[in-house]
């Protein structure tokens, strides 16, 4: 399972704990707001959703979703203290329409769960949900085991369904007024302790990350598969940023295994 690395040095390392082995935790004792970074997997012609064939919504390509890539999620996850969500995300997932991607307890990833027992964090990061609408489910699942659930929404939300969200998860902070605001929200997460943030999160989830000035890291798997289709999901959606947002080439890893031999290119970037 050996992953070619490309840039900045030439190497060959072995696909388990290749991100784990990035220290993103130590990175971020570095700084003084949270370290925060995102990640996505991608066709070629940069769809990261598509449509339902036979409901609404969009999902994640079955023809780019691979297991090796899973893999590398759930190593960015295992370094985060805190999971960012979306209110949407919940939504889709009561409804049976989502990727599960906020449970980490899958015996596929023990060796995940002992890495962060020895670094003396609790067995999952707690999570973050983003909604101006407080329209969303809490399943319980996301509240066992001692996880704790934040809501972080806009300006004067409805009192009962705030009251009603905050004794069923946990606390709800107001971080802008007729939309989320990224730095307000970075500021309130470095308040709340946290340190290492991962966005599991959607394209605009990312926007309002780029346009708040608190990313940190991108992470992007790249398959080699063309897909078209409409409409067209990719990696950031939202108004035009009002500054063109720099990303710097961190590594570059060539994965020849993946998607039954087809390969794909695993991506970093560091955000100016």
């Amino acid at each position: 399972m050996s992953i070619a690395q490309l840039y900045p040095t030439s190497g060959t390392f072995p696909l388990k704990n290749l991100y784990l082995n990035h220290n993103l935790r130590q990175i971020a004792q570095e700084q003084e707001r949270p370290y925060v970074y995102a990640n996505f997997v991608q066709s070629l012609d940069g769809r990261i959703a598509i449509p339902y064939s036979t409901r609404p919504g969009l999902k994640v390509p079955e023809n780019v979703a691979n297991d090796r890539d899973w893999r590398l999620f759930q190593e960015l996850a295992a370094q985060a203290d805190l999971i960012i969500s979306s209110g949407r995300y919940l939504r889709d997932w009561a409804d049976g329409r989502a990727q599960e991607i906020l449970r980490m307890d899958d015996p596929n990833f023990a060796d995940l769960r002992e890495w962060r027992k020895a670094q003396g964090l609790k067995p999952q990061p707690d999570i973050a949900i983003i909604s101006g609408s407080l329209s969303f489910p809490i399943p319980e699942v996301l509240t066992a085991n001692g996880r704790k659930v934040i809501i972080f929404t806009t300006a004067n939300p409805d009192p009962a369904r705030a009251a009603e969200i905050k004794a069923q998860a946990g606390d709800l902070y107001i971080v802008g007024d007729e939309s989320v605001s990224g730095k307000q929200m970075a500021a309130k997460m470095a308040e709340l302790g946290y340190q290492v943030v991962y966005s599991a999160a959607g394209p605009k989830i990312l926007h309002l990350l780029l346009a708040g000035g608190v990313l940190d890291r991108l992470y992007l798997t790249q398959v080699g598969r063309l897909l078209g289709g409409s409409p067209f999901s990719s990696i950031l959606e939202g108004d035009l940023l009002e500054t063109a947002v720099n990303a710097q080439l961190h590594t570059i890893y060539h994965d020849p295994k993946a998607m039954d031999g087809l390969g794909q290119i695993l991506l970093a970037y560091n955000i100016a």
